[in-house]
């Protein structure tokens, strides 16, 4: 379910336009309408970490049948399916296949944890676009070899955005999420994201939920490596992430004079104005949802 409104959006651009994307538990359907009502601007239901092994198989029943008829136009998801080597993606795949089918379905898209194998990603987007309906796919890139693949990840026709998974990672390597592996595989994903031309990507869920400034913290610094927003594990961390995306009042302010300046202007405050500068206030007015034509 999604707090953001409503069924005439399009699926990838709800998608890949999110700042904040708030997971829950997909065996947990008494908690999707307060994810719906949380603020975040896409939920995504969760099959996989969230859900213990024995539950698994009614948390998939429980996301196809909310998502499948939908109570209202809030009810509206992307959903977390297993790793292709599960021995659960196929099933789960074909599930959600027939739910977005359904005429009024509220299936965003899907995110496939684990993500390593363009191959895996694109059977996925071909099998979804077959459908001829907008569902977004969303890799979600945890291992090292899911990093060190990420371009070819991103580049999968149909992609919608990478995300990143940086506990997994560091397990997958033996680091601490303070390592310079965690900050090169951030560093990874964005660049093969901008090569590919598509949305930025999402940033690992901080592990912070009561600690509402070190959520802040980490989002900033996710938003100044180039992310375009970052993954949620409570709805207490929605504002803070969302907060933290927002530009400044000081940068709401550089941007409107560079482009009060035009581009005839040599320099603002001592800084040189040229075309990626004004790129860059352009950038900035739009986040802020200022039209910045």
């Amino acid at each position: 379910m999604s707090s953001a409104p409503s069924a005439g959006v399009d699926p990838v651009a709800q998608v890949a336009g999110a700042v904040t994307a708030l997971f829950v538990p997909g065996d947990r359907p008494d908690r999707y309408a307060k994810a719906a009502t949380s603020g975040a601007d896409v939920v995504v239901i969760d099959l996989e970490d969230a859900v213990a092994p024995p539950a698994k198989f009614g948390a998939r029943l429980a996301a196809t049948r909310a998502l499948g008829a939908p109570d209202d136009d809030r009810a509206r998801a992307l959903v977390r399916v297993n790793a292709a080597d599960s021995g659960l993606f196929a099933a789960e795949i074909e599930a959600l296949l027939a739910t977005a089918r359904l005429s009024r379905s509220g299936l965003l898209g899907v995110m496939l944890p684990k993500s390593e194998d363009p191959s895996v990603v694109a059977d996925v987007v071909t099998r979804f676009a077959a459908i001829e309906k907008p569902v977004a796919v969303v890799p979600l890139v945890e291992s090292a070899r899911g990093v060190l693949r990420a371009a070819e990840l991103a580049a999968v026709p149909g992609v919608t955005r990478l995300a990143l998974g940086a506990i997994d990672l560091t397990v997958d390597v033996g680091a601490d999420l303070e390592s310079p592996v965690v900050t090169h595989a951030m560093a990874h994903l964005v660049l093969a994201s901008r090569a590919a031309r598509i949305a930025a990507p999402l940033d690992s869920p901080s592990t912070a939920i009561t600690d509402l400034a070190l959520v802040g913290d980490a989002a900033r610094v996710a938003r100044s490596a180039g992310f375009g927003g970052k993954l949620c594990i409570h709805p207490r961390q929605v504002a803070a992430v969302r907060a933290a995306f927002a530009p400044t009042e000081e940068q709401l302010a550089w941007a409107r004079s560079v482009l009060a300046a035009g581009e005839a202007a040599v320099q603002i405050d001592g800084r040189m104005i040229d075309k990626p500068v004004i790129a860059a206030a352009r950038r900035i007015l739009r986040l802020a949802g200022t039209d910045a034509s």
